[in-house]
Protein backbone atom coordinates (compact mmCIF):
# COMPACT_ATOMS: atom_id res chain seq x y z
CA UNK A 1 0.00 0.00 0.00
CA UNK A 2 1.08 3.58 -0.52
CA UNK A 3 0.60 6.69 1.58
CA UNK A 4 -2.20 7.64 -0.83
CA UNK A 5 -4.11 4.64 0.51
CA UNK A 6 -4.52 6.36 3.88
CA UNK A 7 -8.04 7.59 4.39
CA UNK A 8 -8.62 10.72 6.45
CA UNK A 9 -11.57 12.91 7.21
CA UNK A 10 -11.58 16.25 8.96
CA UNK A 11 -14.71 17.57 10.61
CA UNK A 12 -15.37 21.25 11.36
CA UNK A 13 -18.90 22.11 12.51
CA UNK A 14 -20.13 25.56 13.38
CA UNK A 15 -22.68 24.86 16.09
CA UNK A 16 -24.43 28.16 15.36
CA UNK A 17 -25.39 26.94 11.87
CA UNK A 18 -27.57 24.06 10.74
CA UNK A 19 -25.94 20.72 10.01
CA UNK A 20 -26.81 21.19 6.32
CA UNK A 21 -24.49 24.19 6.06
CA UNK A 22 -21.26 22.31 6.95
CA UNK A 23 -18.75 22.61 4.13
CA UNK A 24 -17.12 19.63 2.44
CA UNK A 25 -13.61 19.91 1.04
CA UNK A 26 -13.65 18.06 -2.28
CA UNK A 27 -10.03 18.80 -3.20
CA UNK A 28 -8.73 16.08 -0.85
CA UNK A 29 -10.07 12.77 0.39
CA UNK A 30 -10.79 14.58 3.65
CA UNK A 31 -14.14 15.95 4.75
CA UNK A 32 -13.74 19.18 6.73
CA UNK A 33 -16.05 20.20 9.54
CA UNK A 34 -15.30 22.70 12.37
CA UNK A 35 -17.22 23.62 15.48
CA UNK A 36 -17.38 26.51 17.86
CA UNK A 37 -19.80 26.85 20.69
CA UNK A 38 -20.42 29.78 22.94
CA UNK A 39 -19.06 29.55 26.44
CA UNK A 40 -20.00 32.82 28.07
CA UNK A 41 -18.62 35.62 25.91
CA UNK A 42 -15.97 33.47 24.23
CA UNK A 43 -16.46 30.96 21.39
CA UNK A 44 -14.75 27.56 21.61
CA UNK A 45 -13.12 26.58 18.32
CA UNK A 46 -12.72 22.83 17.66
CA UNK A 47 -12.14 20.38 14.81
CA UNK A 48 -11.40 16.70 14.41
CA UNK A 49 -9.67 14.53 11.81
CA UNK A 50 -10.05 10.77 11.40
CA UNK A 51 -7.42 8.41 9.98
CA UNK A 52 -7.91 4.82 8.86
CA UNK A 53 -4.44 3.38 9.48
CA UNK A 54 -2.69 1.72 6.52
CA UNK A 55 0.76 0.18 6.07
CA UNK A 56 2.01 3.61 4.90
CA UNK A 57 1.18 5.07 8.34
CA UNK A 58 3.25 2.59 10.33
CA UNK A 59 6.46 3.22 12.23
CA UNK A 60 8.13 0.66 9.93
CA UNK A 61 7.07 2.51 6.77
CA UNK A 62 8.03 5.99 7.93
CA UNK A 63 11.25 4.93 9.63
CA UNK A 64 10.38 5.91 13.20
CA UNK A 65 10.47 2.37 14.55
CA UNK A 66 10.45 -1.34 13.74
CA UNK A 67 6.84 -2.29 14.40
CA UNK A 68 3.85 -2.32 12.02
CA UNK A 69 1.75 0.05 14.16
CA UNK A 70 0.74 3.69 13.74
CA UNK A 71 3.94 5.73 13.86
CA UNK A 72 4.23 8.59 16.32
CA UNK A 73 5.19 11.13 13.60
CA UNK A 74 2.03 10.18 11.66
CA UNK A 75 -0.12 10.55 14.78
CA UNK A 76 1.40 13.97 15.47
CA UNK A 77 0.74 14.98 11.84
CA UNK A 78 -2.90 13.95 12.31
CA UNK A 79 -3.13 16.12 15.44
CA UNK A 80 -1.57 19.02 13.52
CA UNK A 81 -4.18 18.57 10.77
CA UNK A 82 -6.87 19.01 13.42
CA UNK A 83 -5.24 22.26 14.62
CA UNK A 84 -5.03 23.58 11.05
CA UNK A 85 -8.74 22.84 10.56
CA UNK A 86 -9.56 24.49 13.89
CA UNK A 87 -7.60 27.63 12.98
CA UNK A 88 -9.00 27.97 9.44
CA UNK A 89 -12.13 29.99 10.37
CA UNK A 90 -9.93 32.48 12.26
CA UNK A 91 -7.81 33.41 9.25
CA UNK A 92 -8.16 36.36 6.90
CA UNK A 93 -7.45 36.18 3.16
CA UNK A 94 -3.75 35.47 2.57
CA UNK A 95 -3.12 34.16 6.08
CA UNK A 96 -2.10 30.69 7.19
CA UNK A 97 -0.66 29.16 10.34
CA UNK A 98 2.74 27.59 10.95
CA UNK A 99 3.57 25.17 13.72
CA UNK A 100 6.09 26.38 16.30
CA UNK A 101 5.88 23.94 19.20
CA UNK A 102 4.60 20.44 19.93
CA UNK A 103 4.31 18.57 23.22
CA UNK A 104 2.73 15.19 22.59
CA UNK A 105 2.49 11.83 24.35
CA UNK A 106 1.73 8.71 22.25
CA UNK A 107 0.28 6.33 24.84
CA UNK A 108 -1.48 3.46 23.03
CA UNK A 109 -0.69 1.50 19.83
CA UNK A 110 -2.98 1.32 16.80
CA UNK A 111 -2.72 -1.56 14.32
CA UNK A 112 -3.09 -1.36 10.55
CA UNK A 113 -6.81 -1.29 9.82
CA UNK A 114 -7.59 0.67 12.99
CA UNK A 115 -9.17 4.10 13.11
CA UNK A 116 -7.89 7.09 15.06
CA UNK A 117 -9.65 10.43 15.48
CA UNK A 118 -7.63 13.46 16.55
CA UNK A 119 -9.51 16.43 18.01
CA UNK A 120 -8.12 19.91 18.58
CA UNK A 121 -9.52 22.72 20.69
CA UNK A 122 -8.26 26.28 20.71
CA UNK A 123 -7.18 26.68 24.34
CA UNK A 124 -5.50 30.09 24.17
CA UNK A 125 -5.13 32.95 21.71
CA UNK A 126 -2.79 35.90 22.08
CA UNK A 127 -2.99 37.98 18.89
CA UNK A 128 -1.26 35.76 16.27
CA UNK A 129 -0.30 32.97 18.70
CA UNK A 130 -2.73 30.03 18.88
CA UNK A 131 -2.33 27.23 21.44
CA UNK A 132 -4.38 24.05 21.01
CA UNK A 133 -5.04 21.07 23.22
CA UNK A 134 -5.16 17.89 21.17
CA UNK A 135 -6.29 14.34 21.91
CA UNK A 136 -6.53 11.26 19.72
CA UNK A 137 -8.79 8.29 20.42
CA UNK A 138 -9.24 4.96 18.65
CA UNK A 139 -12.58 3.50 17.56
CA UNK A 140 -12.98 1.84 20.99
CA UNK A 141 -12.61 5.23 22.69
CA UNK A 142 -9.14 4.53 24.12
CA UNK A 143 -6.79 7.49 24.40
CA UNK A 144 -4.04 7.02 21.79
CA UNK A 145 -2.23 10.32 22.29
CA UNK A 146 -2.60 13.79 23.72
CA UNK A 147 -0.73 17.04 24.02
CA UNK A 148 -0.49 20.67 23.09
CA UNK A 149 0.38 22.28 19.75
CA UNK A 150 1.24 25.94 19.21
CA UNK A 151 0.79 27.65 15.85
CA UNK A 152 1.31 31.24 14.75
CA UNK A 153 -0.78 33.15 12.19
CA UNK A 154 1.38 34.48 9.35
CA UNK A 155 0.92 36.17 5.99
CA UNK A 156 1.62 33.31 3.56
CA UNK A 157 3.31 35.45 0.88
CA UNK A 158 5.59 37.25 3.34
CA UNK A 159 6.49 33.97 5.01
CA UNK A 160 7.42 32.31 1.72
CA UNK A 161 9.39 35.41 0.62
CA UNK A 162 11.82 34.72 3.48
CA UNK A 163 13.04 31.51 1.80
Amino acid sequence: MTEADSTESTENTDSTESADSADSAESTPSQVQSAHASQGAQAVQTAQVTLHVTEADTAQAIGSGDLPVLGTPRLIALAEQATVATAAPLLAEGQTTVGTRIRFDHVYPTAVGGTVTAAAELAHRDDRLLRFTVAAHDAAGRLVGEGEITRVIVNADRFMAKL
